[in-house]
């Protein structure tokens, strides 16, 4: 018996034939992937100055009657590329800064430095602490914690290697003369400020900052947020006290974050007590030392540096007198930030 009605091609059942269901289109699954993204030609240009959770501040329209904070989102584009304080990246969307509003960070422009730790020196991932500094003050407190001289150089190498100025500031030289400590820096030629407990010099530093990106780095409990306090009275940055057992400070500043005095920038780190440089490029160090390094064209190949290098141009010069007492003490500088890359320095 046949289905199909002879007088009828397709059939009284015909409903029932697969080949006549109707699919219904997937206009996301069936549309062109394209690498083509938008240009975003009418994009805000932005300064990130703190990073939460996924959610980033960032100041808007800088020096014009119209600046204002702004809360932004990372867009899918940037993946996983890092968003750090310090950034200036273009931005779409809700751009008022209204209770609510959210807008997306389409890109980072071009870092000019680049400030980076790693978690010690055999670790060659790089933690991104600030982008675009262009000065380091560095805190040290002259007792209660003691200085700490090999992690102030550390700080230094991490400076020179990002092409970043550093800067000295010793707290609580009522507690301890810090003449000593500072010999060890002597031949560096580095601008050094002196403060007694709470006491800082609040104009001087703050004219040295006007213009530039200050990021400021310590050991916990030298008086780093209670500098930045001094600096910016609405920051409320958290201040704790040194253990009078270990003397050694809690850390209080959990985050990274920038704060705006006058034309400068001051950004603010959580404390840290080790410093990794595991991925330094140790060439940038000598760099730094702009007069030994013009001597160092005449080193052979491969030649580290150190005191015990054979045929070091550098030490060689040194010895013989050409660059006088400072050049001792910058060579003294010199071994020492470089002998803090080497294993037998670690």
């Amino acid at each position: 018996m046949s289905w199909l009605n002879d007088n009828d091609d397709e059939g009284e059942y015909s409903e029932y034939d697969e080949s006549a269901v109707r699919v219904r289109p997937n206009p996301k699954a069936n549309k062109p992937r394209t690498k083509i993204r938008p240009e975003y030609a009418n994009a805000k240009i932005g300064r990130v100055f703190s990073v939460d959770r996924g959610r980033y501040g960032v100041w808007v329209d800088e020096n014009t009657a119209q600046e204002r904070q702004i809360v932004a989102t990372k867009s899918r584009d940037l993946g996983k590329y890092s968003v750090v304080t310090g950034d200036r990246v273009d931005l779409v969307g809700d751009l008022t800064g209204d209770d609510g509003s959210l807008s997306r960070i389409i890109r980072v422009q071009p870092r000019e430095t680049l400030l980076r730790r790693s978690a010690d020196d055999t670790d060659a991932v790089e933690r991104i602490i600030v982008a675009n500094a262009d000065q380091m003050l560095i805190v040290v407190a002259a007792a209660n914690p003691e200085p700490r001289t090999r992690l102030v150089d550390r700080y230094l190498v991490a400076a020179f290697d990002a092409g970043i100025t550093p800067i000295l500031c010793i707290t609580k030289t009522d507690l301890q003369d810090p003449t000593e400590f500072l010999a060890n820096f002597a031949g560096l030629g580095i601008l050094t400020y002196q403060s007694r407990s709470d006491q800082f010099d609040i104009e001087a530093i703050t004219e040295q900052l006007q213009g530039h990106t200050t990021v400021a780095v310590g050991h916990s409990g030298v008086g780093k947020s209670t500098l930045v306090n001094a600096l910016v009275p609405d920051a409320h940055r958290a201040v704790g006290r040194v253990n009078d057992v270990t003397g050694r400070g809690r850390h209080t500043s959990s985050s990274t974050v920038s704060y705006r005095i006058g034309s400068g920038w001051i950004v603010d780190t959580p404390g840290v007590r080790s410093f990794g440089l595991g991925h330094v490029d140790t060439s940038n160090i000598l760099k730094s030392f702009t007069d030994l390094a013009a001597i160092a064209v005449d080193c052979p190949r491969g030649c580290t540096h150190l005191p015990d290098a054979p045929d070091c141009a550098i030490n060689e010069a040194v010895a013989a007198g050409e660059l006088g007492e400072i050049g001792v003490l910058r060579l003294d500088s010199l071994h020492r930030l470089l002998s803090t890359l080497m294993p037998e320095g670690r």
